[in-house]
């Protein structure tokens, strides 16, 4: 594949055959960042898993000790009390049957999270043709499916980050931005790793962490030593 000048550029300073420890990766993913925005960092873990097998998914949430830089648009449906407490928490967006029928009707997805109480899945589940290919239905693996909404709430804005396979058994994961000092991101990849690592399934055999790659929005990836994880 023939690459451009701007990528051959940020390769100079290193070989993108070798890998690295987490603190001179991240050292070298920042270099490479070079757009004119502030570029996102994102880690992909490659599982010893098949996500096919019910017994070999790995999923869940965590917050990210430093957030993730992103701003979170919260959107919440509930009942009057639950509104109440999520507009004390913070959220974006709240309300009942009227967010519902936005969604469905206008197809309104100006949110980047949806937290729900067990007690409205019954309304909320009308929605998953909508919100499930982009990620946004609501889940209580995730904790977005909770009777602790302000908590939910808070957390999201805090930086909370879903975890999931994908159909090749890799996670991927914002893990900060560019302009986040070296420390703040190594404790972001190393909080995802141990949350990972605490998250395997019984069920997995072999190696676990197979592969893993530290990269910027533009940049090219950085290959992480998992032999350390």
């Amino acid at each position: 594949m023939k690459h451009g000048k701007r990528y051959n550029k940020t390769i100079e300073n290193y070989n993108p055959a070798d890998t690295y420890e987490i603190e001179e990766a991240v050292e070298k993913v920042k270099e490479n960042a070079t757009a004119k925005f502030d570029e996102s960092i994102e880690l992909h873990l490659k599982l010893g898993v098949d996500s096919r097998h019910a017994d070999q998914q790995v999923r869940g949430a965590m917050v990210l000790p430093n957030g993730t830089g992103k701003e979170v648009k919260v959107a919440v449906i509930g009942n009057p009390d639950q509104i109440r407490e999520a507009e004390e928490a913070g959220a974006d967006f709240v309300g009942e049957d009227d967010i519902i029928n936005k969604i469905q009707n206008e197809n309104w997805l100006d949110f980047d999270v949806l937290i729900t109480a067990p007690n409205m899945m019954g309304k909320v589940g009308r929605l998953g043709r909508i919100l499930g290919p982009r990620g946004l239905m609501p889940n209580p693996k995730a904790g977005t499916v909770t009777p602790n909404i302000g908590q939910a709430v808070k957390e999201s804005k805090a930086g909370k980050v879903e975890y999931r396979l994908d159909k090749t058994n890799i996670i991927h994961m914002n893990v900060g931005k560019a302009s986040f000092d070296n420390n703040k991101l190594k404790e972001n990849v190393d909080a995802v790793i141990d949350t990972i690592k605490r998250a395997k399934p019984a069920a997995a055999k072999g190696q676990y962490f197979r592969s893993a790659t530290l990269t910027s929005t533009m940049g090219p990836g950085i290959k992480l030593n998992v032999a350390h994880f």
